[in-house]
């Protein structure tokens, strides 16, 4: 369902932020220019029972608050939804939600498993599956993107990685999407509580496993990591599983499928990627920078900060708005008009500071590759049917998008004539 530019209330305090339907119904490009302009840190009042909260929106304050990690904390919940309820049960064992030493150590872990070295027969495999996913789609004539090839490259990149079998993918995918976010507005608090809770029990399973038949995932690197002489508890690698598996997932899946909605809106653009007079490279990033699927992070002040002339007191929570930033005409020259050559693009659509996404590097290389297969398999497509937006006020995207192919015959041939000589 297409939305309409929202137009500014005198009131803007009742604009409300927390709910998902405000981002269902409304584009909100007028406001964040608004707030952006002149109520750079803006107060966003109580709602129900939830305390107010600061709303950051120009690129350079939020880029300067996300590298203080001595004024602000994320272990009092890092998204609106802990945030407002008080702090995150998973503080200070969950590498997102944890600060200080223990940040440092677990991401030190981690980034054992998150190297490019280390990635590199993973980003040669999602080369590989991304392409058949494109093919047999194009193939085809007609998919939802959003099903059929979108959301099956970052589970199954992720789960690579963590060594889940793939009889079990579909099924955390299912859990993945409830847990952060909803194909259906009607999906209660209690059933996205259920949803993390089976992931938990799921890994914890896993880990146990992997204690004592280590392979070469990253679950078996978590469970025979030592920090500070002390092997990682069960709930600590149970945590870190279930923040790859999500945020492994998001910001790939909902930037490809937006891209295709958002081609078939700037054919120019399309022709462009198509003809290679832009690189992949290139297009990747004003991809990543256009979708910004996670729209906020947050962080609690630990102490008073100053910004604009306006005092955040100890407590309060402060709200980093990543689709705002990524539109701040400050720093993007023409910040709404989709430009596949755009240079310089330093989006932060990851994130920044100490917490910068841990799988940017992954996220990168699967968009890259679902555009080079996408451009290389199909001279264009069309949107069939009504998209799906999903539900949620941190991720902002669709959850179905029916699309008609037209194949590039030549090409089609080309690969499966390659493929039939290897088999």
């Amino acid at each position: 369902m297409p939305v309409d530019a929202m137009q500014i209330p005198d009131d803007i305090s009742t604009i409300n932020l927390t709910d998902p339907r405000t981002y269902e119904v409304s584009d909100l490009s007028e406001y964040w220019r608004e707030l952006r302009t002149n109520r750079p840190l803006y107060w966003h009042p109580p709602v129900g029972d939830a305390p107010g909260f600061w709303v950051v929106s120009r690129y350079a304050d939020v880029m300067a608050l996300y590298k203080d990690n001595k004024r602000l904390t994320s272990e009092k919940g890092n998204v609106l939804v802990t945030l407002l309820a008080g702090g995150d049960s998973a503080a200070g064992k969950m590498l997102a939600v944890t600060d200080g030493p223990m940040h440092r150590n677990l991401r030190n872990v981690l980034l054992k498993s998150f190297s490019p070295q280390a990635l590199e027969p993973i980003v040669d495999q999602i080369k590989v599956y991304t392409t058949r996913l494109v093919v047999d789609a194009v193939r085809r004539g007609e998919c939802d993107f959003a099903a059929d090839v979108a959301e099956q490259i970052p589970i199954n990149t992720i789960a690579d990685l963590l060594g889940v079998p793939a009889g079990d993918r579909e099924f955390l995918l299912k859990l993945n999407k409830s847990a952060l976010s909803s194909e259906d507005a009607d999906q209660s608090a209690e059933e996205a509580w259920l949803a993390r809770n089976e992931i938990l029990l799921y890994f914890s399973e896993l880990v146990a496993e992997r204690r004592k038949k280590p392979t070469e995932d990253v679950i078996s690197v978590l469970a025979n990591s030592v920090v500070d002489g002390e092997p990682l508890t069960e709930e600590t690698i149970v945590l870190n599983c279930y923040s790859l598996i999500l945020g492994g997932d998001e910001t790939s899946r909902l930037s490809m499928i937006d891209s295709v909605q958002t081609f078939t809106r700037h054919p120019e653009q399309w022709q462009l990627l198509r003809d290679g007079k832009v690189t992949l490279q290139s297009a990747t990033e004003e991809v990543l920078r256009w979708a910004t699927p996670a729209m906020h992070f947050g962080r609690r002040a630990v102490t008073d900060v100053e910004l604009h002339d306006q005092v955040i007191a100890a407590g309060d929570v402060i709200t980093l708005w990543n689709n705002s930033a990524n539109r701040d005409e400050t720093v993007f020259q023409d910040p709404y008009v989709f430009d596949l050559n755009r240079s310089p693009n330093k989006h932060i659509t990851f994130g920044y500071g100490p917490h910068f996404c841990l799988g940017a590097y992954l996220g990168r290389a699967e968009v890259h590759a679902m555009l080079d297969a996408l451009s290389t398999y199909t001279t264009g497509f069309e949107i069939t049917g009504e998209p799906q937006r999903i539900h949620s006020n941190f991720l902002t995207g669709l959850s179905s998008l029916p699309v008609r192919f037209q194949p590039d015959e030549a090409a089609l041939d080309a690969y499966e004539s390659g493929n039939g000589a290897q088999a």
